[in-house]
C-alpha cells in the first residue's frame, strides 16, 4: 500500500478531499507523510531553509529575542521556544549569539515544537549542550513569559481553497478522474469566514484560509498578552492572500501537487493578515509585516557578514558572500520573505521591526 492507494481507497468511501485533508495526509499520515518519513532539509533534501544557508540568519533573530527579554525587565524564568524547528540549527546559531547576555541562558527553559521523530532526532544532536524538552503542541508550553521563532513554520499547514462565484464559494476539492486524483470543486455555499473578503475579491478569485494557524497563534498570542514575551513569524506570503498558492517542492524543484503524494513537501503563502489579527483578538500586539531583508539589515547582519568575512578568502568568502545576498537581496529571499513580530500591549516590538 502506498499513500497514492490510501488516498484513493479513503476518496471511493468518504468522497472528495478538502486541500487541507489532503494536505494533512501528504504531509503527516503517520506511515506515509513526507514529515513523519524523513528529514526533508539540506542538499540531499528536497528544500533548504534560512538557518541552513547561513549561521547568520540565527544569530540575528536571537539577538532580536534576547534585546526584547531585555527591554521587558529581564524575567528570571520564561520559555524560549521554537515551532517546527527543522534540525535545530537556528536555535543553536539562537543560543551561540545570546550567550554572552548576563542572565538570558540561565532563566530559559528551552522548548522545541515537532512533529516528526526523525527530526527530533535531529535537533537532539544539534542542541546536545542545552537542556531541552519536545513538545506536540504549543497549548503544552508553560504558563510563563514566552519567547518564541517560528520559521517557515505556518506555511507548512494546511490550506482550505475556495472560488468566489456571487456571493458564495466553491471549495477546492481533490477526488477521482479516471482512478487517478484530479482537482474539482464543491457544491456552491455561503462561507461566513470569507465575507469581509467579498469587498477585494471579483467572481473566479480563489482565496485560502488557513484554520490550524488561528488556535496556534491564538494560544501563543495568550501566554505573551498574560506574562510577556514575544514572538518573530518569519515566512513567505503577505499581508492578504489572493489566488492560488499551493506548491510542491521535491528535489529543489517544483513538482504536481498530486504527483507521487508523500514524496514532496507541501506549501502555501502565509496570510500574515489573519495571523495578526487571530493574535490581536486574543489580547497581543503585533508589529508591520517586515520584509526579511530589511529586518536583517536592520539588525546587523551586514556588520556581522564583515566580520565573519575578514579571515575568509576564495570559495568560503565566495559562499559567505553569496549567503548575505540570499537572505537580504530583495530579488532572492529578502523581499519573499516577511517577519510579522507579536508582543505585549504595553511593550515595544523585537528589534528589528516596528508597531
Amino acid at each position: 500500500m502506498s499513500l497514492h492507494n490510501h488516498l484513493i481507497a479513503r476518496i471511493d468511501v468518504d468522497g472528495p478531499l478538502s486541500v487541507a485533508d489532503y494536505m494533512t495526509e501528504c504531509l503527516l499520515n503517520p506511515k506515509y507523510g513526507y514529515y513523519t518519513t524523513r528529514d526533508p532539509l539540506g542538499a540531499a533534501g528536497d528544500f533548504i531553509t534560512a538557518p541552513e544557508i547561513s549561521q547568520m540568519f540565527g544569530e540575528m533573530l536571537g539577538l532580536s529575542m534576547a534585546q526584547s527579554w531585555l527591554d521587558q525587565g529581564s524575567p528570571a524564568r520564561f520559555t524560549l521556544a521554537e515551532l517546527g524547528p527543522g534540525r535545530g540549527t537556528l536555535m543553536a546559531d539562537l543560543l551561540r549569539a545570546t550567550k554572552s547576555v548576563p542572565g538570558f541562558h540561565a532563566a530559559a527553559q528551552i522548548v522545541l515544537i515537532e512533529a516528526s521523530p526523525t527530526l527530533q532526532d535531529r535537533q537532539q544532536d544539534a542542541l546536545s549542550a542545552y537542556q531541552v524538552q519536545w513538545q506536540d503542541t504549543v497549548s503544552a508550553l508553560p504558563d510563563q513569559p514566552l519567547w518564541l521563532v517560528a520559521n517557515e513554520f505556518f506555511d507548512a499547514l494546511p490550506i482550505r481553497q475556495f472560488l468566489r462565484e456571487g456571493t458564495q464559494w466553491r471549495e477546492k476539492r481533490i477526488g477521482l478522474k479516471q482512478g487517478e486524483l484530479t482537482f474539482g470543486l464543491g457544491p456552491l455555499t455561503a462561507q461566513p469566514v470569507l465575507d469581509h473578503r467579498l469587498t477585494d475579491t471579483k467572481d473566479g478569485d480563489l482565496v485560502e484560509i488557513c484554520e490550524t494557524a488561528m488556535p496556534i497563534i491564538a494560544t501563543v498570542a495568550q501566554r505573551i498578552a498574560s506574562h510577556g514575551g514575544a514572538a518573530l513569524i518569519v515566512d513567505y506570503g503577505d499581508w492578504r492572500a489572493l489566488g492560488d498558492t499551493l506548491q510542491a517542492l521535491r528535489n529543489h524543484q517544483s513538482t504536481d501537487p498530486l504527483s507521487d503524494p508523500g514524496q514532496a513537501d507541501l506549501t502555501a503563502h502565509v496570510d500574515f493578515e489573519a495571523l495578526a489579527l487571530a493574535a490581536k483578538t486574543a489580547g497581543c500586539a503585533y508589529s508591520r509585516v517586515t520584509p526579511q531583508g530589511i529586518f536583517l539589515e536592520r539588525l546587523g547582519i551586514t556588520t556581522r557578514a564583515q566580520a565573519l568575512a575578514a579571515p575568509l578568502s576564495g570559495s568560503a568568502l565566495d559562499s559567505l558572500i553569496a549567503a548575505h545576498q540570499r537572505l537580504t537581496h530583495p530579488q532572492e529571499m529578502g523581499n519573499l520573505f516577511k517577519v510579522l513580530g507579536l508582543y505585549p500591549d504595553q511593550a515595544t516590538p523585537p528589534p528589528g521591526l516596528n508597531a
